[in-house]
């Protein structure tokens, strides 16, 4: 599926992080964009050079976590041949790529002290030296950079440059995670479910069930975006009747009855060793109610519904396979899940 280019949530801590970046576009200055993963800081980044005045010259991406330390400033700046080894001929640099238009940062905090140093240089009188050269050479770029880390904490820990920090901080957008993100989660839903039927060649859209609908809201969304596209698309793709509501999602691609084990190593042996339950397949951990219990059947019966319902949806809602993962009886856990009323 193609790349995703425009904004879709209706929020108002969404909508006043992207008309900042609006905002802020049309100034020639640096912008930081803050956000966990998922968030879209790629997305505003593009928005920063589209809606600025260099929207018809080079947009250059650099993801500084891909780049070993000893390549990065190769990256950034260049090189000249026989600059080191491997260095066969003259290269240009990032820097020089995006002369006249934007230069993207991704991940900037995990960038070197060094790469740092020699970016801040770059970035306050406007000229970069590649690796092996002693010529500087003039450009004109504008740095919008991106990460997931609290900078001016990692300038209190010494590992970024307070003085870089300083230049690039001009206007700091910061992007909400998802789950403050309100009304939003069933609107973005509602928007990957569509385009995913439309790639599987249904005839019309059936919508999301109450179950599914409850387990978007519910779900805390550390991936954000990029984590409900993701378990959107997987459970229009794992459907099996197009005319029904989706009604059942799957969290975790990983989760089945037969995930391997993970068996317990020699040193730990003592202190946990092992049974004849590890060949079982794996179950997910559940919490007790916590706090005082006013009325105790009540409470067993939410724990024990809570289980069912988990362990339904983990298993794709085969019966037989969840009696088995329960360690019940095919009987035994239609039973239960009659009394419950989870039984479809």
């Amino acid at each position: 599926m193609e790349r995703e280019t425009q904004f879709i949530g209706q929020s108002a801590a969404f909508q006043d992080a992207v008309d900042r970046a609006s905002q802020a576009a049309a100034l020639d200055r640096p912008v930081l964009v803050i956000g966990e993963r998922g968030t879209g800081k790629e997305l505003i980044a593009e928005r920063l050079h589209r809606l600025s005045s260099r929207w018809d010259r080079p947009y250059v991406i650099l993801n500084c976590a891909a780049m070993p330390e000893t390549l990065i400033e190769s990256e950034l700046f260049g090189h000249e041949a026989g600059a080191f080894t491997g260095a066969t001929r003259t290269r240009a640099g990032r820097f020089e790529e995006a002369d006249g238009g934007t230069l993207f940062l991704d991940e900037l905090a995990t960038m070197s002290m060094g790469a740092q140093e020699r970016l801040l240089r770059a970035v306050e009188y406007g000229e970069v030296t590649r690796v092996g050269s002693s010529r500087p050479i003039r450009v004109d770029v504008r740095i919008v950079a991106a990460t997931n880390e609290h900078l001016p904490a990692a300038v209190d820990e010494n590992r970024f440059r307070a003085d870089l920090l300083d230049r690039l901080s001009f206007e700091v957008i910061t992007l909400p995670p998802l789950r403050a993100r309100e009304g939003d989660i069933e609107v973005l839903a509602t928007y990957f479910g569509q385009r995913m039927a439309a790639v599987l060649g249904w005839d019309e859209w059936p919508g999301f069930g109450p179950r599914a609908l409850a387990a978007m809201e519910g779900h805390d969304w550390p991936g954000n975006v990029r984590e409900l596209r993701n378990v959107i698309e997987r459970a229009i793709y794992r459907w099996a009747d197009p005319e029904r509501p989706i009604d059942a999602l799957s969290f975790d691609p990983f989760a089945s009855p037969w995930q391997p084990v993970v068996r317990k190593t020699a040193a730990k042996a003592d202190a946990a060793p092992a049974s004849a339950g590890d060949a079982t397949p794996a179950t997910t951990a559940h919490e007790a109610p916590s706090g005082p219990v006013s009325d105790l059947r009540a409470a067993v019966d939410a724990y024990e519904k809570q289980i069912l319902s988990d362990t339904m949806a983990r298993c794709r809602f085969n019966q037989k396979v969840a009696a088995e993962a329960l360690g019940l009886s095919y009987d035994q856990i239609r039973h239960a899940l009659k009394k419950h009323g989870l039984n479809q």
